[in-house]
């Protein structure tokens, strides 16, 4: 029986390892270059702009698919494999982020799990200098120092507007601008958003410190749809010379980092304070919070009524009376 010698069984082993050797190589050229395509940059000489997520499109897949949509990247699964472990909540913070085609999905990921350059900031109605400046402060880990230079140089040139002049909105906002500069955003969103209202005022003749004053305190005073309503009826306060007694305005005294409106007691109404509207006549010095349009419009537009009384019920149905005698009977039916 013919064996065949070791020499020639050697040179078996060696053409099957070279053939061997050879796939193996083409196989990893070849995983490299789809590796290269799917992870790699797609323009190595491109420049990096902004991709703004918006705050309903933070999901992975929705990243990795815009992602791939704009060209930014060749394969959105590529994307959310190096996404992957690295976002937190399996999403990506809405903002705005510095990245283009001249990065490879890896560099990408990086940027987009380390804060944003451009930051959604929602401020939401009827709130106060004071809260606008928590909200912005745990959106771009202000210092202590940087909340209280909004609470305090952040203010309006005129005084009497130091407060109600910040527009609650929706801003993209980078996250490098100091309080002044956020500040000056946010006012210049009001004057754009209000000055139609500004216009009736003068044409009326009415102060527009008075109007946003007045407003201020609507907005906190008012329910549901009875704005106009509660606007006329402190219209009628203030110009038969009645004082306001307006629990917000308590409240506005009392706030305090963490608690800005708390529920005001019957001792509150003796509160040492110009803004205390149960001790004095007319309006507070400034506005207590932010207004927004429809309580800036129920001023200028108040619903006719003789009532200089009201109360909401527990559904916070508006109940008004011409009388302070028909006010006790309103107490009486529908809060006790």
């Amino acid at each position: 029986m013919w064996r065949p010698s070791v020499s020639s069984a050697w040179r078996v082993v060696k053409r099957h390892a070279k053939t061997a050797g050879i796939v193996i190589v083409v196989a990893l050229a070849g995983g490299l270059l789809v590796y290269s395509h799917l992870f790699g940059p797609v323009d190595a000489n491109a420049t990096t702009a902004e991709f703004v997520i918006e705050p309903d499109r933070g999901t992975i897949p929705d990243v990795a698919s815009t992602l791939e949509a704009d060209g930014i990247v060749r394969s959105a699964w590529a994307v959310r494999i190096a996404l992957l472990g690295r976002a937190h909540g399996h999403a990506v913070r809405p903002g705005g982020y510095t990245i283009g085609k001249n990065m490879d999905a890896w560099s990408i990921a990086k940027v987009l799990t380390d804060p944003p350059a451009l930051a959604f900031v929602t401020f939401p109605p009827s709130v106060r200098k004071e809260q606008m400046g928590d909200i912005l402060a745990d959106a771009f880990n202000w210092t202590d120092e940087e909340k209280e230079e909004w609470n305090t140089v952040a203010t309006d040139p005129d005084p009497d507007l130091s407060e109600g002049v910040y527009y609650p909105d929706t801003y993209l906002i980078p996250s490098d601008q100091s309080p002044e500069q956020i500040a000056a955003r946010l006012r210049g969103r009001f004057a754009d958003v209000f000055a139609p209202y500004a216009q009736e005022a003068q044409e009326k003749g009415i102060p527009w410190t008075k109007v946003l004053t007045l407003a201020s305190i609507v907005d906190r005073e008012s329910a549901k749809n009875d704005k106009p309503l509660v606007a006329a009826i402190l219209w009628n306060r203030l110009n038969s010379g009645m004082k306001l007694q307006a629990d917000a305005t308590l409240q506005y005294i009392k706030g305090t980092d963490g608690n800005w409106w708390p529920a005001p007691t019957s001792e509150d109404k003796y509160l040492d304070s110009p803004f205390n509207t149960y001790q004095h006549t007319g309006l507070p010095p400034h506005p207590i919070d932010n207004p927004t349009p429809d309580s800036v419009e129920a001023v200028l537009n108040p619903t006719p009524t003789d009532c200089l009384y009201y109360l909401h019920d527990a559904n916070h149905q508006i109940h008004c009376s011409l009388t302070y005698a028909g006010q006790v009977k309103n107490v009486d039916r529908y809060l006790k």
